[in-house]
């Protein structure tokens, strides 16, 4: 599924329904990922729930975690 082209409807049940998954730190500032159907990742900042989540399809994803065990997304 693209996520260019998800229904909204259909985005928000997959949202109100998603089991949300927290890095092991035991911070409370933690990124927090949920894997929905259809290949689709949201993604959201623990501390703005209330925020809409980043949407990525499972490559955009896979870059992303890629880039990051790289080190290319650190503030230098």
């Amino acid at each position: 599924m693209n996520k260019n082209d998800l229904d909204p409807a259909w985005l928000a049940g997959q949202l109100d329904g998603a089991e949300w998954k927290t890095a092991s730190s035991g911070g409370t500032n933690c990124v927090e990922v949920a894997f929905l159907e259809s290949g689709i990742v949201a993604i959201r900042d623990s501390k703005n729930k209330h925020k809409p989540p980043h949407i990525f399809d499972d490559a955009e994803y896979d870059t992303f975690v890629a880039g990051i065990l790289r080190g290319e997304l650190r503030r230098i």
